[in-house]
């Protein structure tokens, strides 16, 4: 060790003179890319030196220099931050060796060809956790075995070799090439080495295919840590914080890319906008939309959130933040069809999610949001399918298209209009969102048969559209009516009932087109 910590010494010493001598200002840029190449390769070979110092450190080696932890230590030591200590902690785990207790030899790593990607200077810290941790954060949903096949396919991948050969028919987690062929490159189409962000995604990836069911339960996670708020004003501005759902950011990059798009005329100034008059509510449409809208505002509650009419939180346990992140979700799904949006690719901005239609089928897999790498699970592809169309596109074995269809699902202008009418909110008990702002859902689902007509469409929110197949809540449609059944807690009988609104909104509804019909006799 005193070798390698004397020549580290004459090294910093070389790097300090070469810094303070103002040789890297004055050299050409081609040279300072250089620099930093080299400086890069040199950052993760001590990134492999201090995560295999820490991994090998056992017994009082902490308490012996005066520290309580290993934290502490690289603190002091390194002067990083806890946080920078911890993900060399977390590092270290992934490469920790132990010792077989009858022959004293070192067991293998966790992950042993990521081990030697990290001591071969091929990744850091940042490119060992981002590559282990979806899969380490799977747990016991992922085998032994399956990690270390997954291993091998990721320590491939970083180095630049097997980019594209993942095989997920029968084995998702093919064999990768072995350290010969990883040295020589021989048998693999090479590729630049693999970002940190690179082997994330990748890791999601594989691990989307070897734990197909490990979607609800991250869904969950996700709904409950789902939010939105507004922080206090600073210089003016008021912060937006929140955490979004992939679905949910997936339409906020879309209809940012609508309005970011070169060709167009870029976003409106923000302020207070004229018009003539004659241009403003010129069809039925609008005018029906904002006159909702209005109705829509007038009843918004003093938290700023729609009146669930569950004082006692029964039906609606959602928190404020939960509420108001959906709340955008529907403000996005309105502006989307709202003619004024700017067009993408010719069409409205439209949010598309891809899934095989095996996995579709089954209900067991993910799914995906274009632009967003987080994989969803087939419920979000079951979800937006409900309100959208469906087009088919057919991949040969090499990725070329050979086949596009479409099948069109989607309920019209005028069938919205209708039943819009005839629910006036979200047919959730409890739940008084205007029926405007909420999305069309097939009772019957159309790949099951399901018309799209309004005897088979009711409005939803975005919230309970979303959950209505976990929720216990139930919908059927009763020779044109719509009659809802709550879960259990909620009812324990469990019956059918029709609205109440509905009784009162078909009854006026009925007298008033009668009084028309008899004025105008």
């Amino acid at each position: 060790m005193k070798d390698i910590t004397d020549s580290m010494g004459r090294a910093i010493l070389v790097l300090r003179n070469g810094v303070r001598a103002d040789a890297v200002r004055v050299a050409p840029a081609a040279e300072r890319m250089d620099v930093l190449r080299v400086a890069g390769e040199l950052q993760r070979q001590v990134d492999a030196l201090v995560v295999e110092a820490v991994a090998s450190a056992e017994g009082e080696f902490c308490r012996s220099f005066g520290c309580v932890s290993m934290n502490e230590v690289l603190q002091r030591v390194l002067r990083t931050d806890a946080a920078g200590a911890g993900r060399v902690v977390r590092a270290a785990k992934v490469v920790y060796r132990g010792t077989a207790l009858t022959s004293g030899e070192a067991l293998p790593a966790m992950w042993p060809q990521m081990r030697e990607a990290l001591l071969d200077g091929v990744v850091g810290v940042a490119g060992l956790l981002a590559a282990t941790g979806p899969l380490d954060g799977a747990g016991r949903r992922v085998s032994p075995e399956q990690r270390l096949q997954a291993d091998g396919l990721l320590a491939a991948f970083a180095r630049g070799f097997a980019a594209d050969d993942i095989d997920v028919d029968d084995d998702p987690s093919a064999d990768a090439p072995d350290d010969a062929d990883a040295d020589s490159g021989a048998g693999a189409d090479e590729a630049p080495a693999a970002t940190p962000e690179d082997l994330r995604v990748r890791a999601q990836l594989i691990l989307a295919y070897l734990d197909p069911d490990g979607a609800e339960p991250a869904e969950d996670i996700a709904q409950r840590g789902r939010g939105v708020r507004l922080g206090r004003e600073k210089n003016g501005l008021i912060p937006l914080h929140g955490d979004l759902l992939p679905e949910l950011a997936g339409q906020l990059q879309r209809g940012w890319d609508a309005y970011l798009n070169p060709k167009g005329d870029g976003p409106p100034e923000p302020g207070v906008s004229f018009r003539p008059s004659d241009e403003a509510g010129s069809n039925d449409a609008d005018a029906f939309a904002g006159g909702a809208a209005r109705s829509a505002s007038d009843t918004l509650a003093d938290d700023g959130a729609l009146p669930s009419g569950d004082p006692g939180g029964m039906v609606d346990t959602r928190t404020r933040a939960q509420k108001q992140h959906d709340a955008l979700a529907a403000m996005l799904g309105i502006a989307a069809r709202h003619d004024d949006m700017p067009k993408l690719g010719g069409a409205s901005p439209t949010l598309v999610v891809s899934v095989t239609a095996e996995e579709y089928a089954t209900g067991r897999g993910w799914a995906h949001v274009q632009g967003v790498d987080t994989p969803v699970s087939v419920g979000v592809a079951r979800h937006i399918a409900c309100g959208g169309n469906i087009q088919r596109v057919l991949f040969d074995p090499e990725g070329r298209i050979i086949g596009i269809g479409t099948t069109d699902r989607i309920f019209t202008v005028h069938q919205r209009r209708a039943i819009t009418l005839r629910d006036r909110e979200c047919l959730i008990p409890g739940c008084h969102v205007p029926a405007s702002w909420c999305e069309i859902h097939h009772v019957t689902e159309h790949s099951r048969g399901g018309p799209t007509h309004t005897d088979n469409g009711v409005t939803l929110c975005w919230h309970h559209h979303r959950t209505l197949d976990t929720s216990g809540w139930e919908i059927r449609m009763n020779n044109g009516i719509p009659q809802v059944r709550g879960p259990a807690w909620w009812d324990p009988q469990r019956r059918w009932r029709t609205p109440h609104h509905l009784h009162t909104a078909t009854r006026h509804t009925a007298t008033r087109h009668g009084r028309a019909t008899a004025r105008a006799g």
